[in-house]
C-alpha cells in the first residue's frame, strides 16, 4: 500500500511570522480576515433565517440605498 502523501499547502487562511513580529502578522491575518467576510458568513450562519426574512431584508437594504440615493440626488445641485 502506498502512503498518501500530505501537501505542505494549508487549507484556509493563514499568515506566516517574519522575524517574530507577531503584532505584524495579526494585522495582516486580520485584514484578510476582514477582506474574505468569514466573521460575516459565520454570523449570518450561525442560526436558520426563514426565506421570508431574507426577502425582507433585502426588501430593506433596496429601499435604504434607494433613500441615500434620492437623499444624495437632491442635495448636489
Amino acid at each position: 500500500m502506498a502512503k498518501k502523501v500530505r501537501d505542505s499547502k494549508l487549507n484556509g487562511l493563514g499568515v506566516k511570522v517574519y522575524n517574530n513580529n507577531v503584532e505584524k502578522a495579526l494585522r495582516k491575518f486580520k485584514r484578510i480576515v476582514k477582506d474574505s467576510e468569514l466573521m460575516l458568513q459565520l454570523r449570518n450562519k450561525s442560526f436558520y433565517k426563514k426565506p421570508s426574512e431574507l426577502k425582507r431584508e433585502r426588501i430593506n437594504l433596496a429601499r435604504s440605498r434607494q433613500r441615500y440615493k434620492d437623499k444624495k440626488e437632491n442635495n448636489s445641485y
